[in-house]
């Protein structure tokens, strides 16, 4: 375990806290969450706080601790998972657990995604301990396992198993949300108020076998290069939904011309592809927002060089937008590539809540008194959070794990790449940012 600087608190270093947590190997599979999240439990523990290690395998455990509150408003969840997805095959110019500051930066797996926001968390949840924050409610603290791997070992775990822990909460706060993205100049800060479902899908496609010496048109190989080409140059029907409409509103109040007419674009269905088009680069922040998406990620068929395969199968990452079924996403898939393609759903995570923005409000003010650059913006993430497993107990989950990134850093190329890393101060100014909105619960519960 790494040892604990004592020279001052641990709350008041969150960078030093990030690396620490870094420097556990978590990767899933296989996870090995045990020693990161024992270590969370040793800085509660010396802080005289209690908390619950509950698992459904003592390797992956989940760690769940309360602060009590005065009872006046629901309690307060804060939410993160302390899993990372690998390294394997990746080139980095540092080693990926060794959590080295240098050129600026904290360098490791998960240091975006998500010990960051782990380390805030703690931080503002051990502050609010020693300080005797005055909190309306409980404060509840979930360090989990296995969200890199659909939480079933963690988030989903503990709601399916150990509900209980969570009695009384009506928010949390989880990944991702609140880091800025720059556009013509302008900062604009994300705050996750919902977030994508997710749709994964079995596509079965069938035609004759043979010999691979003969000649073969039409067949299963045929039928899936057909298929592949036809999902990369189309997209699924464009949806404006109603965090997305906010998103793109607000943004285009506080863009300049011609941009702001651009932005607009996007919520008229009829054109907005072709406005993601001349958007370029700049167009992906909206595209997955806008759509329903799929994608194929896995192929299996053929056992033999010289055996023409009769069946193919491709498993796809679907993921729907808020309000949508998998019957939608069905009807979506055949009407683009044939009624009769054989489209099996293997998985589906419902995510049942409609966005209740009671916290946002504090939550952007939180952020435009740290950054007076600040442009708050309502958010739907096109990937999916623990947030969805909570959300199965009525709790809301806010992606906002705070960061002040520079203009060029980027979040979305970095994250889950070689050479992940955060700038120095980012983890101190979320913390900053979390303590700050757990001191306003009050107003806002």
């Amino acid at each position: 375990m790494t040892s604990i600087n004592t020279s001052s608190p641990i709350y008041t270093r969150p960078s030093e806290l990030l690396q620490n947590l870094i420097r556990f190997d978590t990767t899933n599979p296989p996870g090995n969450e045990r020693e990161c999240v024992l270590y969370v439990s040793s800085l509660l523990r010396e802080a005289g706080i209690s908390a619950e290690l509950v698992g459904r395998d003592e390797r992956r455990p989940n760690l769940v601790a309360r602060i009590p509150g005065k009872g006046d408003a629901p309690a307060f969840l804060m939410q993160g998972h302390v899993d990372v997805v690998t390294t394997s095959k990746q080139d980095w110019q540092r080693p990926p657990f060794s959590g080295e500051q240098a050129d600026g930066f904290i360098w490791g797996r998960g240091a975006l995604d998500m010990k960051a926001g782990v380390a805030m968390m703690v931080a503002a949840f051990l502050r609010a301990h020693a300080e005797g924050l005055e909190l309306p409610g409980d404060l509840v603290l979930a360090v989990v396992s296995d969200e890199e791997a659909g939480g079933d070992y963690g988030a989903k775990y503990l709601v399916e198993h150990h509900p209980q822990l969570f009695k009384g909460v009506r928010y949390a706060i989880g990944e991702f949300g609140g880091f800025p993205v720059y556009v013509a100049g302008k900062k604009f800060y994300p705050i996750q108020v919902a977030e994508k479902q997710l749709c994964q899908l079995r596509v079965a496609l069938h035609g004759p076998g043979g010999h691979g010496s003969a000649p073969m048109h039409g067949g299963a190989m045929a039928k899936l290069g057909r298929m592949l080409v036809t999902l990369d140059h189309n997209r699924l029907p464009v949806h404006i939904t109603p965090p997305v409409q906010s998103m793109i509103e607000a943004m285009a109040a506080h863009l300049p011309a011609p941009m702001d007419s651009l932005v607009v674009g996007l919520l008229d269905p009829d054109i907005a592809d072709a406005v993601l088009d001349q958007m370029g680069r700049q167009g992906t922040l909206f595209d997955s927002i806008l759509h329903n998406t799929v994608n194929a990620t896995i192929v299996r068929g053929g056992e033999k060089i010289n055996v023409i395969p009769s069946e193919i199968e491709v498993e796809m990452d679907g993921r729907l937008l808020p309000g949508y079924t998998p019957a939608h996403m069905l009807d979506e898939l055949h009407t683009l590539l044939g009624r009769d393609l054989e489209i099996e759903v293997v998985r589906y995570d419902e995510y049942p809540l409609q966005p209740d923005m009671g916290l946002y409000a504090t939550a952007a003010s939180v952020l435009r008194e740290l950054d007076p650059e600040a442009i708050p913006v309502p958010y739907l993430l096109s990937g999916v959070t623990d947030g969805r497993h909570f959300a199965q107990l009525g709790i809301q989950t806010y992606g906002f794990n705070p960061m002040d990134l520079p203009e060029g850093f980027n979040f979305a190329e970095t994250i889950h790449a070689a050479d992940e890393r955060i700038p120095v101060g980012a983890a101190e100014f979320g913390a900053e940012a979390v303590y700050r909105l757990l001191g306003r619960l009050g107003t806002a519960l």
